[in-house]
Parts: C-alpha cells; sequence; structure tokens
C-alpha cells in the first residue's frame, strides 16, 4: 500500500463520519438556521470529498485536467460555504 492509498482511506473515513454525524443532526434539527447551517456543512463536506477522489480517474484523464476539475470542486465548495453562510448571517 502506497502512502497516497493510506491517505485516501484516512480521509474517506473522515468524510464517512462526518456525512453521518451531520446527516443524523439533519434530521433532528430540520428547519431554521441551524438546519441550514447543517445543509451547508453536508454540501461543503460533498463537494471537497469530490475533489479529493478525482484521483480515481488518474488512468483515464491527464494529471493537469484532474487538477483543474480538483481546483474547480475546491472553489466552488468554498464559495458555496462563503455565499451561504453570507445569506443566513444576513437573515
Amino acid at each position: 500500500m502506497t502512502a497516497q492509498t493510506i491517505i485516501l482511506i484516512f480521509t474517506l473515513v473522515i468524510y464517512l463520519i462526518i456525512i453521518f454525524v451531520f446527516n443524523k443532526a439533519r434530521i433532528k434539527y430540520a428547519g431554521g438556521k441551524v438546519g441550514k447551517v447543517i445543509n451547508l456543512i453536508l454540501v461543503t463536506v460533498c463537494l471537497l470529498f469530490i475533489a479529493d477522489y478525482v484521483v480515481i480517474f488518474d488512468q483515464v484523464m491527464k494529471t493537469e485536467i484532474l487538477e483543474i476539475i480538483r481546483a474547480l470542486f475546491r472553489t466552488s465548495a468554498l464559495a458555496f460555504l462563503a455565499y451561504g453562510g453570507a445569506k443566513i448571517a444576513d437573515s
């Protein structure tokens, strides 16, 4: 097992724990600002998850294209979090 594989497995476990915990919290705290914040966190984590696991397509696509896709997903996750956070704070 390479170091990259171990890191990917470790981050996969962390992502799954975050998604599981916040999904349970979303069910418990549906509605209101807390529910909106939980949804923001879930979407952000899912976008970051996709950005980290673009590496799976390494055999199919060029490395430059994968880096562009990774950067786009990370940027969209942070932009979504910033915009949603500003919108929630404004209300």
